[in-house]
């Protein structure tokens, strides 16, 4: 079986041989293949920047693995911005000993999620550690995108008002679900995959609509009750949410309960929150309904001054609680 050697990563004949067969083969492009050290590109107007690392546990699951979860992350975080995606940096930390057929399915996969946008992987690292020092394979993304907005209205925490609906793309917690699972050798029967997508199509439909898209947020660890808390204290205000709104599918229930965790802490890798004016939500519902993906996204709450700084969620028994920002480190290596 051909596995990656520690010579792949040492610069030399063999590197130059790994980047041209397998990196240059799925990513080239007329930037990246020029061997640079560095990417030159030419932006206009206001850029959104950001960078992840990806460590997930298992390297592949229901539904993705660490290659396409590491570009749709990043490509994410450039949507919740309201920024189309440019330029991608892709840096990988490879255990020596790592089956090359399992390297290349992930570089296949990253090349495969790159389609759903424009955007380029125009520059890299390799490296590659002895056995022991790495679990199998690291990657980190960096990403730049071209702001869509004005300045003024660049979706942000800051700019939650009293009034305001907050939507979900969709249900929640798959992705949590999906990664717990396979980590603990759970044999799952539901056809249960993980939600990982990228989300800039829609995000760009919203815009394109004219919608006065206050804050957006991909709820990614941490999950829904992460981002909720993250809005309500960065721009004080209280967040009223009802419990039997919130879309959980039963199998994400199901490992909640058999785990002793709720969904909403759970992670989610393609769906994302959002906050507009009450006006707005048929249009915006409109919108999610034009993609696949988005079908159950519906209104789950709104902005008000009950409890600024606080999540509340109505129970279905007509009692309140308060939702609190998750505590430790409930799922690691989830992404």
């Amino acid at each position: 079986m051909k596995v990656i050697e520690l010579s792949q990563g040492g610069g030399g004949a063999e590197s130059q041989q790994l980047v041209q067969q397998l990196f240059y083969r799925y990513f080239g492009n007329e930037i990246l293949l020029k061997s640079e050290d560095a990417a030159v590109l030419t932006l206009k107007g206001d850029t959104a920047f950001t960078t992840d690392s990806f460590t997930v546990s298992p390297l592949f699951f229901q539904g993705g693995n660490i290659g396409n979860l590491a570009v749709a992350g990043t490509l994410n975080d450039l949507a919740m911005m309201g920024a189309a995606p440019l330029y991608l940096s892709c840096a990988f930390m490879i255990e020596e000993g790592l089956p090359f057929n399992t390297l290349e399915k992930v570089v296949k996969s990253m090349a495969e999620e790159l389609k759903k946008t424009n955007a380029k992987i125009v520059c890299g690292d390799t490296k590659v550690v002895p056995q022991g020092v790495v679990d199998k394979l690291f990657i980190n993304t960096s990403g730049i995108g071209q702001i869509q907005t004005t300045t003024q209205t660049i979706p942000s925490a800051h700019r939650l008002q009293e009034g305001d609906a907050i939507l979900v793309s969709g249900d929640i917690g798959r992705h949590g679900a999906v990664v717990m699972s396979a980590r603990d050798n759970m044999n799952l029967h539901s056809g249960l995959n993980s939600d990982c997508e990228v989300l800039w199509p829609v995000v760009e439909a919203l815009i394109n609509k004219g919608l006065s898209v206050h804050a957006l947020r991909d709820a990614t660890r941490g999950g829904l009750a992460a981002v909720l808390n993250e809005w309500a204290q960065t721009s004080q205000v209280c967040i009223e949410v009802t419990e039997d709104k919130i879309p959980i599918s039963d199998a994400v229930q199901g490992v909640c309960e058999l785990l002793g965790f709720e969904a909403y802490d759970f992670a989610n890798e393609g769906t994302f929150v959002m906050s507009l004016p009450c006006s707005q939500v048929e249009e915006a519902l409109e919108v999610f309904q034009q993609f696949e993906f988005t079908q159950q996204a519906t209104m789950i709450g709104k902005v008000t001054e009950f409890q600024p700084g606080l999540v509340v969620l109505q129970t279905p028994w007509g009692t309140q609680r308060v939702l609190e920002l998750p505590k430790g480190e409930l799922l690691p290596r989830i992404c």
